[in-house]
């Protein structure tokens, strides 16, 4: 669904500058709770044979003790990052036999908040900061809401793409010239604002929670069906992991971080983490000589404000990431609202990940205006109406006021984002990108093709969402743990594992401040 006052740059992709889409970068986040036989969420710590989960570079947590997070190095190569990411899975459970990886993005059986165990990091300063924040999130937000999994893909252009785009730019349509990296964080801010207009098509084509266990809701209330005995949903749902069941925040709904540019992204995300709020205040921070959260404002660290996707660079040590923002620019997105496909076995495929690379050129070579206050309602409208009610075949979504039908605005933008993937194709000399964006086609004509499409096909046929998860989470196990071992990527992880331990002991021996005085200045700078 296009806007009439968007315009391209597709015309100024030449072979030269067509030739450094080759290098695009990319790197993948994927989390997945360690789940016992019985469907329950693992009580253990986390495996010591998997290292530290401060300081190892791949193989961390997220909220909690048992949600994993799998981290690949940034590549090149698209199955190079599926495979590193494969052999993550089959590392991880080789070393920790007891569990299964849940497969999917809405959890497994839960009993209540206190079922959820919060992630330890040690007793570094820094390993408590990490702590003491997840406490926040559970105090504010209830554990539960966080034990959600997704996936984040992180994607960036390369250097030499940037001078000469800008060039390109420069020579047809004129303007003032900035320096390469002003330019660059200026024209990644245009790809978040046109992502947040279009990316209603990605939780149509892969969303995959359209249903969630009855433990999940935890007697709130909810406008869910009972599908199944413990089986809640919405018969044309594509992502309730990203529905107001999901990510909440009633906190930040009044929050407006603006996307118009780096400067103001910086300023408004600044004044959220500087600016009281009266619950929060009620909770306290330290009580009986305990922390609840790290402080009262309305973020307590940039990272809690829940947005679809985030500008990032990466940071020093010691740096907070708006610090690395402000001072360098934009070096990549991270594109958050990815549910993990129950029917993969590393919950993301190559295929997928280059229909998103297209798609996100696109949103780059698409000129748009910034959203107004009323477009962006209208945006919004358009996620939460495919979020619910994606694959109602008479779903309209609104367009500067009017009403369109969903598959009439899903093909014209996919007839749009074919363009660009025509532009990867020919850098890569394959037709692979073209066809990426045809099996997206197919989802459309047949919303049964889509994740969402096919869990509610088997809901409809009588099985629970808790059976069919753990049937792919046992199968899944059996493919990672029958793979063929990879001996130096073993090798490498188990070393990592002996060296994150080593790191964290040294950073816990060279803190020279307490808790108190590291926190008291860290909310301070």
């Amino acid at each position: 669904m296009l806007n009439s006052e968007c315009t391209s740059t597709l015309d100024l992709i030449d072979q030269s500058l067509g030739k450094t889409l080759s290098g695009i970068i990319r790197g993948i986040e994927k989390e997945g709770l360690r789940v016992t036989e019985q469907s329950h969420i693992a009580q253990s710590r986390h495996p010591e044979s998997l290292g530290s989960t401060l300081t190892h570079p791949t193989i961390t947590t997220d909220y909690s003790e048992a949600l994993l997070e799998f981290i690949t190095p940034t590549h090149v190569n698209i199955d190079e990052s599926v495979n590193y990411l494969s052999q993550l899975h089959s590392f991880v459970l080789r070393n920790d036999s007891n569990d299964v990886i849940w497969p999917a993005s809405m959890p497994c059986q839960l009993d209540g908040d206190e079922s959820i165990p919060i992630a330890w990091y040690g007793t570094s300063n820094i390993g408590m900061l990490k702590h003491v924040y997840r406490q926040g999130l559970g105090v504010r937000y209830g554990r539960i809401m966080q034990s959600i999994a997704g996936i984040h893909y992180n994607f960036s252009l390369p250097d030499n793409f940037w001078p000469l785009y800008q060039d390109k730019l420069l020579q047809e349509k004129g303007g003032e010239k900035t320096s390469v990296q002003e330019f660059r964080s200026a024209h990644y801010f245009s790809l978040i604002r046109n992502f947040r207009r279009y990316s209603w098509i990605l939780h149509y084509l892969f969303g995959a929670s359209p249903v969630l266990d009855k433990s999940f809701l935890n007697g709130r209330p909810h406008t869910l069906e009972k599908i199944n005995d413990s089986t809640y949903g919405l018969p044309y749902a594509t992502s309730l992991r990203m529905s107001d069941l999901g990510y909440q925040n009633t906190a930040q709904e009044a929050l407006h971080v603006s996307y118009s540019s780096l400067d103001d992204y910086v300023t408004t995300l600044a004044e959220a983490m500087q600016h009281s709020y009266a619950p929060y205040d009620e909770i306290g921070v330290k009580v009986n000589g305990e922390y609840r959260q790290l402080n009262t404002n309305v973020l307590q660290i940039e990272n809690e404000y829940y947005s679809d996707i985030r500008p990032k660079r990466v940071t020093r040590s010691g740096e907070k990431p708006i610090a690395a923002l402000r001072d360098r620019g934009v070096e990549y997105v991270e594109v958050r609202i990815l549910d993990i496909n129950p029917f993969l076995a590393e919950g993301i495929s190559a295929e997928q990940i280059r229909f998103l690379d297209a798609f996100l050129l696109y949103c780059l070579f698409s000129q748009c205006p910034a959203q107004s206050d009323t477009r962006c309602m209208e945006i919004r409208g358009n996620q939460t109406k495919v979020i619910l009610n994606g694959r109602d075949p008479s779903l309209k979504l609104e367009r500067n006021g009017e009403l369109v039908p969903f598959s009439d605005a899903a093909n014209e933008l996919l007839d749009a984002i074919m363009a660009t993937a025509q532009l990867l194709d020919n850098a890569h000399q394959s037709d692979s990108y073209a066809q990426s964006v045809n099996a997206q086609k197919a989802k459309v004509a047949d919303s049964a093709l889509t994740p969402s499409g096919q869990m509610m096909e088997m809901i409809n046929g009588g099985d629970e969402f808790i059976d069919i998860a753990k049937r792919q989470a046992d199968k899944f196990k059996t493919h990672f743990t029958s793979l063929e071992a990879d001996s130096a990527f073993y090798a490498q992880h188990k070393r990592f594992a002996k060296e994150s331990l080593e790191k964290q002991a040294e950073l816990e021996a060279a803190d020279t401040l307490n808790f108190d005085e590291f926190l008291s200045s860290y909310n301070a700078s």
